[in-house]
């Protein structure tokens, strides 16, 4: 959500609102013409997006045009939430409330008694106040333990104790959903909502009111209702039963990057790196997500998050900011000696087949192979690298690991003519390549020409040793 980029209006009473031209629109008018200008103007209506342009994109557009409430399906890490949180920058930067009302009553149509019976007494001096759109999207992580209460609302002992008669609808103590009112509210994992409590949502959806207990109380509610579920959930922890399923609009399939560009784009925007993580080295971890979503020894129905590559691409860096503090290093780079090391941790991010019990070490060091191979082949393609294997040719060997530093690596290797064409082919400037970056390119040609079988290595006990 955006942050605030202008001062709120100034219109304080019901009457200066009315001066300024004030016209009421529903959630849903408002979100369609700030959909359809962002259109127009060619800007991006949901920014910070990566992979959904040509597939989910287009259908939350229609979804929002329409004025659909929208279930999000797909499995974990596909950005569900994200996609959700990001609609509300669709809203007006800046809405008039009635003050002190609990659920954000328009002031020129109140609906609750208190700002209805407030209006009446007070006219065009019905005081207003302004909130944010930030302030208007509502989110709740459906748990087994919610009640409709935390949904929808409830007696307020507080209030009977000040001496309310019990039946004054200004006893109840409103829920997450009609403190949402003229706003977006966002449910998690609907599915792990209990059957009897999504059943509260029935009306939310047709009706657009709710009902609180027995109550004789009718409140119009104005909002956009979304919700995600991951298509497990249908048959494991729960299910959207299907009366709520058929009240919602619109049913829109996320998925993970269709594409490696699209998984680099999302690990570059997304991890939180402690040192520099070469381009080729996020390359190589695009790919492992990639062939880990491909595997058949992986469980495709729990999926592999985008978190996976994020996480595995941040623990590249932490392990050369590791070797820097160890070795002394000012300029920790990320190797592709990194990424084995970090396989372990990344272990309990994947569920395996059956069958697959105690090889799920093997299985992902393989497939991380496969990818460096990969990435090897689509960045020094057609690039000549006999230089490389002539080092090689009279017994030399290049002893590296975790632990070795850049210098040490530079030092073995020598002067190797072609490695400026190797840097530039990696993408790093000529300007700009320091030790680290040409020991990272150094290593990552010396494991390419191993996985092509060009060139001998064996590790033990964390140090490999390429030649010889």
């Amino acid at each position: 959500m955006t942050e605030t980029s202008a001062a709120a209006p100034s219109a304080a009473t019901r009457g200066e609102l009315r001066a300024e031209g004030y016209r009421s629109r529903t959630v849903k008018e408002e979100l369609r013409a700030n959909l359809v200008a962002a259109l127009q103007d060619g800007r991006p209506p949901f920014p910070g997006i990566v992979g959904f342009d040509d597939t989910v994109l287009p259908e939350l557009e229609r979804a929002l045009l329409a004025g659909h409430d929208l279930v999000l399906l797909g499995e974990r890490g596909q950005g569900k939430t994200r996609l959700m949180r990001t609609i509300a920058g669709l809203l007006d930067e800046w809405s008039p409330v009635v003050a002190g009302c609990e659920i954000n009553d328009d002031p020129a149509a109140p609906v609750c008694v208190r700002c209805t019976a407030l209006a009446a007494e007070l006219g065009d001096d019905l005081p207003v106040t302004w909130r944010h759109r930030r302030d208007r999207y509502g989110e709740k992580l459906a748990t087994p333990d919610t009640s409709v209460g935390d949904l929808v609302g409830d007696i307020d002992p507080t209030k009977v104790a000040q001496g309310r008669v019990l039946g004054d609808p200004e006893t109840v103590h409103y829920g997450l959903l009609p403190r949402a009112n003229r706003g977006i509210f966002a449910i998690n994992e609907l599915p792990d909502l209990a059957e009897r409590i999504q059943v509260a949502l029935f009306n939310v959806l047709e009706e657009r009111d709710i009902q609180v207990r027995g109550y004789a109380l009718r409140l119009p509610l104005d909002l956009l209702l979304v919700v995600s579920a991951n298509p497990e959930d249908y048959t494991n922890r729960g299910r959207i039963i299907t009366p709520l399923k058929d009240r919602f609009g619109a049913e829109i399939r996320t998925h993970y990057p269709l594409d490696v560009d699209d998984e680099i784009s999302l690990i570059t925007q997304e991890a939180a790196l402690v040192a520099a993580v070469p381009a080729h080295l996020v390359e190589v971890v695009a790919r492992f997500a990639q062939g880990m979503r491909e595997s058949s020894s992986i469980d495709q129905r729990s999926g592999v998050s985008a978190r996976f590559a994020i996480a595995a691409t941040e623990a590249a860096g932490a392990s050369a900011l590791r070797r820097a503090a160890l070795t002394g290093e000012d300029d920790p780079v990320a190797r592709i000696a990194d990424l084995p090391d970090v396989v372990p941790t990344l272990r309990g991010k994947v569920e395996f087949e059956m069958g697959e019990e105690g090889r799920e070490y093997d299985i992902m060091t393989h497939l991380l192979r496969l990818a460096t191979a990969e990435t090897f082949r689509s960045r020094l393609r057609g690039v000549d690298l006999s230089a490389f294997t002539n080092h090689f040719a009279e017994g030399e060997t290049v002893e590296t690991g975790v632990l070795t530093a850049a210098a040490d690596v530079l030092d073995q290797i020598g002067s190797v003519p072609g490695l400026a064409t190797v840097l530039d082919k990696l993408g790093v400037a000529e300007d700009t390549v320091s030790p680290g970056q040409a020991a990272a390119a150094v290593e990552f040609v010396l494991e390419g020409l191993h996985l092509s079988r060009r060139l001998a290595k064996e590790t033990v006990d964390g140090v490999t040793v390429y030649g010889g």
